[in-house]
């Protein structure tokens, strides 16, 4: 005996996958970060960390405060959803005051890790790292404390 699915039953399938698609498009993700409608971002910052090294490609050490014996400071970025080789900037501040920026590249991809470090030099205070785009845009910040 065939068992038919209620029409009913179908169309709610079909209405659900079309618009678990419509909410998936390319963008949304990129308008939810404070973007306009129909601005377009070259890559989104998926993670952005500090901590005492990067090891396997992976951040290790991750704080928000280190003493001030901790020698060097790492700052990991992962990027995804990369639709143009491009260039951020990873600009180091200490009390407010900019101390360093390195420019590193973002290859064209689905994902893309880099990270950048300062020495610390026994700094105690208030620290961050503003990641810039290639346009000089602030996109996203990490704030620690060296004690």
């Amino acid at each position: 005996m065939k068992r038919h699915i209620p029409v009913s039953l179908l169309l709610t399938l079909v209405f659900v996958v079309v618009l678990s698609v419509i909410s998936e498009s390319p963008g949304q993700e990129k308008v939810q970060q404070g973007l306009s409608p129909g601005e377009i971002k070259d890559f989104t910052i998926a993670r952005l960390v500090v901590g005492t090294g990067v090891e396997n490609r992976e951040p290790v050490g991750v704080a928000e405060s280190f003493p001030a014996s901790t020698e060097r400071v790492y700052c990991f970025l992962e990027a995804v959803d990369i639709t143009k080789d491009t260039e951020v900037s990873f600009v180091w501040y200490h009390d407010q005051n900019e101390l360093l920026t390195f420019n590193l590249p973002l290859e064209k991809g689905a994902r893309w890790r880099t990270f950048a470090f300062k020495n610390l030099h026994g700094q105690k205070g208030d620290w961050k790292v503003e990641i810039r785009d290639e346009d000089g845009k602030p996109l996203k910040e990490v704030k620690f404390k060296v004690e």
